[in-house]
């Protein structure tokens, strides 16, 4: 979602061209009908296939936003002439024509949000910002089958409603823990009068259905079947609020225009700093943090201390 600014620039610059944009195959429900790009191409997961699939393609240019070698390997292999992206070590480099350094200071490497870090790669291609907005577009059949669940499941057509995402596919760091996110479900759903919908991803079921035998409000958990990437934009486009952990669907409520509440803890904000006038990201300052790990080695401070009652004011005040 933060890439669509890049690609919107790209399109601009390029109104002729046929852009493919390539990636994992869960990926394309999300990214269906973005008038950015004219075609997704699933990634098969295998290097060769890969490499036979974007050779067959004869493509003249690979803008690699992923910074992993992988994502550069098969391009280079395929023959593609221009190569751009950014390049973090020497073999990297070897499999660009055109490398970006990351931006450094000193030692280290400065924290950017992607949505401006994407669009350093455009900008190296000659391709002029096209304004900083997130793009996506709610397919009409998944709103359809959207509508046709929260109805069987007793929600009234235009009853408002608050989205719970309580996941992390990152790992059990980005987890804030699940009572809290029933005591906040509680209190915003009995103070605001919505319904609380949690939408897990895959494996993430259980997490939902602790939050919702902790809950006093009522609350319906979608995970049987789980809804898909697609599911969720429209879900997520009816919704009054957002609530999660520092994962993707914070993006997609902002791309949609939804107010997000976000509890961060080991990430470092700076790299999704971006149209926070309709987000609150709620971070408790500790030592720590931001450590980036995927498992917390000791006591998990920095999402354990933020409390149910912070976020119920941060709701408070984006749905004031």
């Amino acid at each position: 979602v933060m890439a669509t600014p890049a690609l919107r620039a790209l399109r601009a610059a390029h109104l002729d061209a046929e852009i493919v944009l390539e990636g994992r195959p869960f990926l394309a429900g999300l990214v269906k009908g973005l008038p950015s790009i004219d075609e997704f191409l699933p990634d098969p997961g295998r290097t060769w296939a890969r490499v036979r699939g974007l050779r067959r393609r004869r493509f003249d240019w690979a803008v690699l936003l992923p910074d992993s070698v992988r994502a550069a390997l098969a391009p280079r292999l395929a023959g593609i002439p221009l190569r751009v992206g950014y390049a973090r070590d020497r073999l990297r480099r070897a499999l660009l024509s055109d490398a970006l350094s990351p931006p450094m200071e000193g030692a280290g490497r400065v924290p950017l949000s992607m949505v401006e870090r994407y669009r350093r790669i455009t900008r190296r291609l000659d391709c002029p910002d096209v304004g900083e907005g997130l793009d996506l577009v709610v397919d009409e059949a998944a709103r359809a089958r959207m509508e046709e669940r929260l109805q069987g499941s007793g929600v009234e057509p235009g009853a408002p409603y608050l989205v719970v995402t309580p996941g992390a596919s990152y790992g059990s760091s980005k987890l804030w823990p699940t009572a809290s996110f029933a005591a906040a479900c509680d209190a915003i759903s009995a103070r605001h009068g919505l319904q609380v919908l949690l939408a897990p991803g895959p494996g993430e079921e259980a997490i939902a259905g602790e939050i919702v035998r902790a809950m006093h409000e009522p609350a319906l958990s979608f995970q049987d079947p789980p809804t898909s990437l697609a599911e969720l934009v429209a879900l997520l486009d009816g919704a009054r609020l957002q609530l999660g952990n520092d994962t993707g669907p914070r993006h997609v409520a902002v791309a949609l225009g939804v107010p997000a509440v976000v509890v961060m803890g080991p990430t470092d904000p700076r790299h999704t700093a971006h149209l926070l006038e309709r987000q609150r990201v709620l971070r408790v300052e500790v030592d720590c943090s931001p450590c980036g790990l995927k498992r917390c080695p000791i006591d998990h401070r920095c999402m354990t201390r933020v409390a149910p009652e912070q976020v119920a004011a941060a709701a408070a005040e984006l749905l004031g």
